[in-house]
């Protein structure tokens, strides 16, 4: 891996960390129903052209935080397959963030695309 590739990883790393907390409640919004982890990451692997993909345990993490942050609330139900599955649905608070969160994230791209307009694609 040379240098230029590895400062590229680095960069999308940065990237995807400042925005899968905003993914996953757009995610939770669109749905309109309490979903759990792994639905949660194939929506975003569906729904993020594969750019939000990554790791599905790295979701869960995430989800804990905006639990805590009182953006989202969460149950365990039993599952007929497997182990119980924690679902998880925006509360009020959450879909006040996601509102202010978009509205900052639309400002920054479109700054960003300002700057960047000259630049070859």
């Amino acid at each position: 891996m040379t240098d230029l590739d590895a400062q590229l990883r680095k960069f999308q790393k940065e990237l995807s960390t400042g925005t899968v907390s905003l993914a996953l409640l757009a995610v939770l919004a669109e749905a309109g129903e309490p979903m759990y982890g792994y639905q949660i990451a194939k929506r975003l692997e569906r729904d993020g052209g594969g750019v939000l993909t990554g790791k599905q345990s790295a979701l869960y993490p995430v989800l804990r935080n905006l639990e805590g942050a009182g953006l989202l609330g969460s149950h365990v139900e039993p599952s007929v397959a497997g182990p119980p599955r924690r679902y998880y649905q925006l509360t009020d608070a959450g879909r006040l963030a996601l509102r202010d969160w978009a509205a900052a994230w639309r400002a920054t791209r479109d700054s960003v695309d300002s700057v960047l307009k000259g630049i070859p694609q």
